[in-house]
């Protein structure tokens, strides 16, 4: 990815990892979204990525205990730069695999829907004390 162009910061918001303050956060990313002129569709994508990404850090990364996400939103020119920190043990990515999907039955397909809903998506170098950060891109249409 080439470097990106100077940020807006659209959104930062920090929670308990708790599946109950995720609308929270839907609300939040719909808004950002439209806040930029995202398309229905779009704006859509945008919220089951990140609802998807933070019910994995609830239910993997943090497993039941206590925990925080930050979620940031920055907009750079065409496309939304969404980050989530969280303070859990950190993953590896070469691990992440998406369900076969042949696999009917509930759960399971939070990183293929994030890979199908988002242009770009890696992990970061998390800052000190942070466990894992998600950099998700989505060109803004």
């Amino acid at each position: 990815m080439s470097e990106m162009p100077q940020a807006e910061r659209l959104l930062e918001l920090t929670i308990p990892a708790r599946p109950d303050r995720l609308r929270f956060v839907r609300h939040a990313m719909r808004d950002a979204a439209e806040l930029c002129g995202s398309s229905g569709r779009t704006a859509e994508d945008i919220v089951i990525a990140v609802n998807e990404a933070c019910m994995n850090i609830i239910q993997h990364g943090y497993a039941g205990r206590d925990g925080t996400i930050i979620v940031t939103v920055d907009r750079h020119d065409d496309q939304l730069d969404i980050r989530l920190t969280d303070f859990c043990a950190k993953v590896d990515p070469a691990k992440l695999k998406s369900r076969d999907l042949d696999d009917i039955r509930p759960g399971g397909l939070g990183i293929h829907l994030i890979g199908e809903t988002m242009d770009e998506t890696r992990f970061l170098t998390p800052p000190p004390g942070a466990g894992n950060v998600l950099q998700m891109i989505k060109k803004i249409v």
